[in-house]
């Protein structure tokens, strides 16, 4: 089974998993997501739960994730963009998102990643995802 999809978007989330705060509640340590956090984590599921899978992954699987953000400066369209964010942190919450989501078991079974980011006219993220 292979599924693939592009999700549009204005602004693509930015902000990446390891922005996750930490208080101290009675001497313990609480983790928490900061509001941003929150916001662009529901983002990622709203748009990601249109495409979920009728049946689960579960075995291993290829992920290609193309990051299209909003073109700035003199950026052309296509051009990769190797500025911040790190492609690793974006790619933390979006697993995660897709996990929640039900695309797969865990997101172990992914053992083939193909991770780009590009300037774009039409901003958002293309996803495919194939079983091996």
């Amino acid at each position: 089974m292979t599924i693939e999809f592009f999700m549009p978007m204005k602004k693509v989330p930015t902000v990446t998993h390891q922005q996750k705060q930490v208080a101290v509640q009675n001497g313990k340590p609480i983790f928490y997501e900061p509001d941003e956090l929150k916001a662009a984590r529901s983002k990622l599921m709203a748009h990601l739960g249109q495409y979920t899978p009728a049946r689960k992954y579960t075995g291993p699987v290829r992920l290609m994730v193309k990051w299209c953000f909003p073109i700035t400066g003199n950026r052309q369209d296509g051009q990769y963009k190797h500025t911040k964010p790190d492609t690793d942190n974006l790619q933390k919450m979006l697993k995660d998102c897709m996990t929640d989501c039900g695309y797969w078991k865990d997101d172990a079974l992914v053992v083939s990643e193909i991770v780009e980011k590009f300037w774009a006219k039409l901003p958002g993220i293309y996803v495919r995802i194939e079983e091996l």
